[in-house]
């Protein structure tokens, strides 16, 4: 993955999101604000970009976007029910037309049998429409993981817009 793709795919993002005239949203966990990063270094984003939670801890998740303490109790920060709650709640604080969360476990420790290095949850809500989730298994170093996982991103927005 390379700092190109990912600026170009941001770049494709704000042209749709220009196009349909819809805002965006995003949730971060794993990603630790690298999806904003992109979108940020793209002029004109303002517009359609207004709000970038970057919520690493279980607290953060809970108090700016009202994930369900008993959903990171039985479900943990890694899984599709948490990811679900992430976006709503970001598209609820929002006011967004679509959000996008992430979660996962970027390495190189972390990981467990259940839920290994490279797995990722994205989430996406949408005004008005249905929430659902994509689960990743990625391979990789850390920083591939991120870039691999805020790639999914992109093609999602776009794929929803």
């Amino acid at each position: 993955m390379t700092n190109e793709k990912l600026t170009k795919l941001a770049d494709e993002v704000y042209k749709a999101l220009k196009q349909t005239d819809k805002t965006l949203s995003t949730a971060e966990s794993c990603t630790g604000g690298m999806i904003g990063q992109y979108l940020t270094a793209v002029p004109g984003i303002s517009e359609y970009y207004g709000y970038g939670f970057i919520t690493y801890s279980n607290e953060a998740k809970t108090a700016l976007l009202g994930v369900n303490g008993e959903t990171l109790k039985n479900y943990g920060a890694v899984s599709s029910q948490t990811v679900c709650e992430m976006a709503e709640g970001a598209l609820k604080a929002s006011g967004a037309d679509i959000a996008v969360s992430v979660s996962g476990i970027a390495g190189p420790g972390g990981g467990t049998k259940e839920k290994p290095v490279g797995l990722v949850y994205v989430g996406c809500a949408k005004r008005g429409g249905n929430t659902f989730f994509e689960k990743l298994n990625l391979i990789g170093d850390r920083q591939s993981v991120r870039e691999q996982t805020v790639c999914r991103v992109f093609e999602i927005v776009m794929k929803n817009i």
